[in-house]
C-alpha cells in the first residue's frame, strides 16, 4: 500500500487531531501545572488513563507492578501491534523542564486519533504509560515484565532544542564502589589504620587516565557519597557513586569492567577490600529504527517541521527507551520547542517553553505524525517487515 493509497487515512488522522487540539493542550498544561516526580505520578496516570478509558480503550492500571504505569488497548491482542509511549514524570525542583507533559499529550493524541481514524483494522493499538524516565526507568521494568512482548513498533517523540529524526542516547549505569579499611587514631596509632578514603581518592585520581582512552560517547563521573565520620578517625569505610555512559551498551559494559578492575587494583595496593555493586538496572543505548523514523519525518514535514540527522559527536544523555529499542523497532525523534541559543532542557527556561505556543504547535504536529506512523505499521505489511529487518541488521552490527 502506497502513501497515495493511505492519503485519505492521513487526512482523517489530521482531522481527528485537530478536533482534539484544545483538549490535548489542556492535558499538557494540567500536567505542567502539577508536576510529579519519578514513581509518584499518580494524578498524571489517573488523568491520562482516564482520557483513554473515556475514548473506549481497554485500560489496565498498575501494570508491571508499577502503581503509576498503565496500558490502554484498542483492537484486541492481534498483530501487528503498535505501542504509543507516554512519559509524564517531572524533575525535582524544575517541574516539566524536560517536556514530558508534551510527550504524554502527543502520545495520547496519537492514540485517540489513530483509533478514531482507523476504526477496525487487523492488529492492535496500545497506549503505554511509562513512569520514571528521569530516575528509576519505568520502561526497563516494563520490558522485563514482558509488556513489550508482541509489540511491532514502539513510538514516541521528545521535545528539545533540536529538530532531529532520532536522538543519540547513550547507555548508562551507576556503580557504587565501597572501600573497607580499618579505623585508627591518626596520631595515637596511625600505623594500625587502613585509610578507606585514601583508597577512594586514589580511584578518583585514576579517572583522568582512564578517560583519555575512552571511545566517543563514553565517560565516567563520580561523587563521594561517604567519606568518613570525623577528622580524628582514620576512615574505615568510604564510598563513591559513579555514573557511567557509553555510546553503545557494549561500550558501557567495557567501561564498567575497567572501573571494577581499577577499584580492585587500588584495593590490593592499599590493603583495603572493595565492593562494586550496580545501582539499578541501567539504560541501554538507543537503537533508532531508520524505517520508522523516516516515516515519522515524512509525516511531520507536512506540518512544516523539517527534521535532519543528528550532528555527529553530540549525545543527548540516556533514556530507558533504549531498553525498548533493543527489543522492538522504536523511534525517539527530537522536535524543538526552544532555540539552541536560548539554552537546553533541564532548565527553568525550558520548563517555561514546555507551556508555550510553540510547544503546542510541536505537540500537535508530533501527535499527527505519530498516529500516521502507527497507521503505516498497522496497514502496510512492507513497513512492518522492513522495520524488523532494520532492527535485526543493527543488532547484528552492534549499532
Amino acid at each position: 500500500m502506497s502513501d497515495d493509497a493511505l492519503a485519505p487515512v492521513y487526512a482523517r488522522i489530521r482531522e481527528e487531531v485537530a478536533a482534539r487540539a484544545d483538549r490535548l493542550w489542556d492535558v499538557a498544561l494540567a500536567l505542567h501545572r502539577d508536576p510529579e516526580t519519578a514513581f509518584e505520578e499518580h494524578r498524571a496516570a489517573r488523568l491520562l488513563s482516564g482520557e483513554l478509558e473515556t475514548a473506549g480503550f481497554e485500560v489496565e492500571r498498575g501494570v508491571a507492578g508499577l502503581p503509576t504505569a498503565f496500558t490502554g488497548r484498542s483492537g484486541g491482542d492481534g498483530r501487528p501491534c503498535v505501542a504509543l509511549l507516554l512519559e509524564y514524570d517531572a524533575l525535582p525542583g524544575l517541574g516539566h523542564a524536560c517536556g514530558h507533559n508534551l510527550i504524554a499529550a502527543a502520545g495520547l493524541g496519537a492514540a485517540l486519533a489513530a483509533r478514531a481514524a482507523l476504526g477496525r483494522v487487523e492488529g492492535s493499538l496500545l497506549a503505554v504509560g511509562t513512569p520514571a524516565e528521569e530516575h528509576g526507568g519505568g520502561k526497563v521494568v516494563e520490558v522485563e515484565a514482558g509488556l513489550f512482548d508482541g509489540v511491532d513498533a514502539a513510538l514516541m517523540v521528545h521535545p528539545g532544542v533540536y529538530d532531529w529524526t532520532w536522538a543519540p542516547l547513550t547507555a548508562s549505569a551507576q556503580l557504587r564502589v565501597g572501600f573497607h579499611g580499618r579505623a585508627a587514631h591518626p596520631t595515637g596509632n596511625p600505623t594500625e589504620g587502613i585509610d578507606a578514603l585514601a583508597a577512594l581518592i586514589q580511584l578518583f585520581n585514576t579517572l583522568p587516565v582512564l578517560s583519555r582512552r575512552l571511545p566517543p560517547g563514553s565517560h565516567v563521573q563520580g561523587i563521594v557519597s561517604d567519606g568518613g565520620r570525623a577528622t580524628n578517625i582514620v576512615p574505615e569505610y568510604a564510598e563513591g557513586l559513579f555514573g557511567l555512559r557509553g555510546g553503545t551498551t557494549a561500550a558501557r559494559e567495557e567501561l564498567e569492567a575497567e572501573l571494577r578492575s581499577c577499584a580492585q587494583g587500588i584495593a590490593l595496593a592499599t590493603r583495603t577490600t572493595v565492593d562494586v555493586d550496580r545501582v539499578g538496572e541501567g539504560y541501554e543505548h538507543f537503537r533508532d529504527n531508520d524505517v520508522l523514523s523516516g516515516r515519522f519525518a515524512d509525516h511531520i514535514a507536512r506540518a512544516g517541521l523539517r527534521l535532519s540527522e543528528p550532528v555527529p559527536g553530540i549525545y543527548l544523555g540516556s533514556s530507558d527507551i533504549g531498553n525498548v529499542s533493543n527489543r522492538v523497532p522504536a523511534i525517539h525523534p527530537w522536535v524543538s520547542i526552544m532555540d539552541l541559543e536560548d539554552g537546553a532542557d533541564h532548565t527553568p527556561r525550558f520548563a517555561a517553553a514546555a507551556a508555550s505556543p510553540r510547544a503546542r504547535r510541536a505537540m500537535l504536529a508530533a501527535a499527527e505524525a505519530l498516529a500516521c506512523t502507527a497507521a503505516d505499521v498497522l496497514l502496510r505489511t512492507e513497513v512492518q517487515e522492513r522495520a524488523w529487518a532494520c532492527l535485526r541488521d543493527k543488532a547484528a552490527a552492534g549499532l
